[in-house]
């Protein structure tokens, strides 16, 4: 396949056929596109025989009763357009009462197949349930809309649905990243503790530094002080993780440490997206991070070039 390749939306799919790129950053939201590598060591699996893995959201556009429907399922490469959806219950009327976590009434994640392009976005909902934001995704390909929410019923459980989503334009194919432990973005460097274990939940901890210095005065951001999405390469799948405390508990301190605890459906390769806010400013690190297998760890850095087209809705 010849490097800008002219595809439609149509033909958009083809490039889930590439392997896992990278890059993170700031659209309407902390966009980025990488041009080196992140980086992170991933160990063995020592899960329990037998034990199970939990599910991975964002593989159905169904689930529960509860349907995602993308009222715009393609877009052009490096166009502003307004994204629009609804999220639909059993009887196909648009949900209107949701329940507030992290900050917000609903996440939405857009991501490429290759994970070569990410958005952390914040629409806004009008009275009739449908949701809108203006966004530009600057690579053809084919993408996938994540929606995280919780429906505001008694014993509605978190629900992430997802729907692809076709990026016309000129694409140009990228290589996976290498495994690192340490990426930087705006001047900040971030480095990665810890591994993904399939099956097993593991703390991750992520440091902040800028200029040498550990940065310990970061800002809440989406009621933490860090927000983490992990992907599985190849489906997408979407992974729960949850932040270990919560600025005003008495214990968790503002940097230069975030903690999680995040479990892994299965071996494999996955990307991180690090949000945090620092100076009034959301950030955005990433990292490849492979659960299941022993890897080298580049010794360099990953760079990441940022790219901004807007506010992040917080």
């Amino acid at each position: 396949m010849h490097a800008g390749l002219k595809i439609t939306a149509f033909a958009a799919a083809l490039a889930a056929t590439f392997g896992t790129a990278y890059g993170v950053g700031q659209g309407v939201g902390p966009v980025a596109e990488e041009k080196t590598t992140a980086r992170h060591d991933a160990h063995a699996d020592d899960s329990a025989p037998g034990q199970e893995s939990p599910p991975a959201g964002g593989l159905q556009v169904s689930e529960s009763g509860y349907t995602l429907d993308l009222r715009t399922p393609r877009l052009a490469a490096g166009r502003i357009a307004e994204l629009r959806f609804a999220v639909r219950d059993g009887d196909g009327r648009a949900v209107t009462a949701y329940r507030r976590e992290h900050d917000k009434e609903l996440h939405l994640i857009v991501a490429s197949r290759d994970l070569n392009t990410y958005r952390h976005l914040h629409p806004t909902r009008a009275a009739d349930g449908t949701w809108s934001i203006p966004v530009s995704l600057p690579r053809a390909g084919d993408y996938r809309v994540f929606a995280d929410f919780t429906p505001e019923q008694k014993n509605a459980a978190n629900l992430t649905l997802g729907a692809d989503l076709a990026v016309s334009g000129s694409y140009t194919p990228r290589k996976p990243p290498a495994p690192h432990t340490t990426a930087t973005t705006d001047g900040y460097e971030v480095r990665l503790g810890g591994a993904l274990r399939p099956g097993a939940a593991r703390e991750l901890k992520l440091t902040v530094s800028r200029d040498g210095e550990p940065v310990t005065d970061l800002q809440p951001y989406l009621g933490a002080y860090g927000h983490l999405v992990a992907l599985r390469s190849g489906d997408l799948a979407y992974l729960h993780v949850h932040p270990g405390g919560e600025p005003g508990d008495g214990t968790t301190e503002p940097g230069p440490d975030i903690s999680f605890t995040a479990t892994a459906p299965s071996s494999g390769t996955y990307r991180l997206f690090l949000d945090f806010k620092h100076e009034g400013r959301v950030h955005t690190a990433a990292f490849t991070v492979r659960a299941g297998e022993t890897t080298a760890v580049a010794e360099a850095p990953d760079e990441a070039a940022h790219e901004s087209s807007g506010d992040h809705g917080h």
